[in-house]
């Protein structure tokens, strides 16, 4: 069991690694600004930013792709917004039998909070 832990950990660190100064700190250079947009373009689908809020909040903090997938629309489209979350370094995944789970870490939520943090 402690192998199937060992997989997870390394998805949650690489999700997390993006992330960018607040705007008030210091301009962001063109990687920073590259990386921050892809997030919140991702963040900027209805669906997406839905499918992103019900994993966020789900009860431990991850969610099934069988519980988050009634938002409208059909299981393929689903499939299709979670990969763009997931290629924007929003979501973390990990197959468990036939089902797949995602996860939102903690950091990511931080991290675009304080990039959008005013100076005290």
């Amino acid at each position: 069991m402690s192998n199937s832990s060992e997989t997870v950990l390394p998805l949650v660190d690489e999700a997390v690694a993006p992330c960018c100064p607040p705007l008030t700190e210091r301009p962001l250079d063109a990687e920073e600004a590259e990386r921050a947009a892809r997030m919140f373009k991702a963040l900027g689908d209805p669906v997406r930013l839905r499918l992103f809020s019900l994993v966020a909040s789900h009860e431990g903090g991850e969610a099934c792709v069988c519980d988050i997938s009634d938002v409208g629309v059909s299981q393929p489209t689903v499939s299709h917004h979670l990969k763009k979350l997931k290629d924007a370094g929003l979501l973390t995944s990990e197959r468990r039998g036939t089902w797949v789970y995602y996860r939102v870490a903690p950091s990511v939520l931080a991290a675009m909070g304080k990039l959008l943090t005013a100076r005290a």
